[in-house]
């Protein structure tokens, strides 16, 4: 399993700018690499809308978002066409990148393990270094995530899904006594 702060595996990809996108190339900026498992399905599709969508928040705050799936050239071309997505698609023919990354593996769809690409996020920083990974992803509230993981002035407690959600549930957990004791007097 790869960790905080340990370099980034390699990668050297097919993209859909025409180009080969490596990560060599791509020293001195953040780099957002996403793993979706394919094109033009209901979760892909969301995640690459929400990436499009806050693309130039993600922009702004120094990063490349790049996307990758085993896919072929073709299909990329067109989901992307059809979404206006702002940002490079690669091909991992494969899945040797998401491999080494550790974003391909056995997981759990419709009950059934299936070997398959496992949606996860690697923010990389400047260095090549991996600075924050999100492993398996959620869709929703994914992208403000990496957003404030990319923000340095934003509070700890935004930059944690986690935290977040331990918040919400001790406010609705605070909510529900406050609802007991008023049901007690009466």
């Amino acid at each position: 399993m790869l960790k905080l702060g340990q370099k980034a595996p390699a990668f050297s990809l097919p993209s859909t700018s025409g180009a080969t996108v490596s990560l060599a190339a791509l020293k001195g900026r953040k780099v957002v690499l996403y793993f979706y498992p394919r094109d033009n399905t209901p979760g892909c599709t969301t995640e690459a809308c929400d990436f499009r969508d806050q693309h130039s928040a993600l922009r702004k705050a120094g990063a490349v978002v790049l996307g990758v799936s085993s896919d072929s050239l073709k299909s990329h071309d067109g989901f992307r066409a059809k979404h206006a997505l702002p940002f490079d698609l690669l091909v991992d023919a494969g899945s040797k990148v998401a491999s080494a990354y550790g974003a391909f593996g056995e997981k759990l769809m419709y009950g059934r393990k299936v070997q398959g690409t496992i949606r996860s996020t690697f923010l990389i920083d400047e260095q090549g270094k991996l600075a924050a990974v999100w492993s398996p992803v959620r869709v929703q509230g994914h992208v403000e995530a990496v957003l404030a993981a990319l923000t340095p002035t934003a509070p700890a407690a935004a930059k944690s899904p986690t935290a977040s959600h331990l918040a919400r549930a001790k406010v609705a957990q605070q909510g529900r006594a406050a609802n007991r004791r008023t049901s007690a007097k009466r």
